[in-house]
């Protein structure tokens, strides 16, 4: 199991917003951390949404594409796509601003794409241990579904027991609440961090 403390850590902590784009009502996220690589933010968008790690991603900062190297079979021909293995959310800030807006993307095949802003810059409170999250709405959707549109196919579908695809579904993922969400649960698996396989 890869730990979520093993980046360097500074004294300041960083609050996210991270939503889902195409989600209504939103799918969303609130996270607080300290200064990590993407390799390791990625980990923490993860575990704070509730994907399985099961895909390819990337994020988009501006035109710059910053990708996990081990993604990419001939390396970086590309002047607009950066390794991000040594990049840092401070590195983003000095070179974005303190107003940060990305783009995180995962699973190219059904095109999720995470809105994430850099809400607030402050110092680390007495007694917290991060990463944490603290605020958000909705159950991520299931894996390959089909991007957002397969996702409200998906929950008409198992809403109304007469749909056609009603019973496919349910012996599919089981039953599944779009409301559920909980903080502390969400802060639990940011800090066990994704398995390694």
């Amino acid at each position: 199991m890869q730990s979520l403390a093993d980046d360097r850590e500074s004294a300041e902590v960083y609050r996210f917003k991270i939503t889902l784009r195409g989600s209504k009502p939103p799918i969303w996220r609130r996270i607080e951390t300290h200064d990590v690589s993407l390799a390791n933010f990625h980990q923490q968008i993860q575990t704070s949404m509730g994907w399985t790690n099961s895909h390819l991603h990337q994020f988009i900062v501006g035109e710059i594409y910053y990708t996990d190297p081990q993604m990419r079979d001939e390396g970086f021909p590309d002047p607009d796509e950066k390794p991000y293995a040594r990049m840092n959310l401070s590195d983003l800030i000095r070179l974005h601003g303190p107003e940060l807006q990305m783009i995180y993307e995962y699973d190219f095949g059904d095109g999720w794409e995470h809105q994430i802003a850099l809400e607030k810059t402050s110092s680390p409170e007495p007694g917290v241990t991060y990463p944490r999250c603290t605020a958000g709405a909705r159950a991520c959707p299931p894996e390959d579904i089909g991007g957002i549109f397969g996702f409200e196919n998906y929950l008409t579908a198992i809403g109304d027991p007469a749909h056609q695809e009603h019973d496919d579904y349910m012996e599919w993922n089981g039953p599944y609440d779009p409301d559920a969400f909980d903080a502390k649960v969400a802060t639990k698996a940011m800090q066990r961090g994704l398995p390694s396989w």
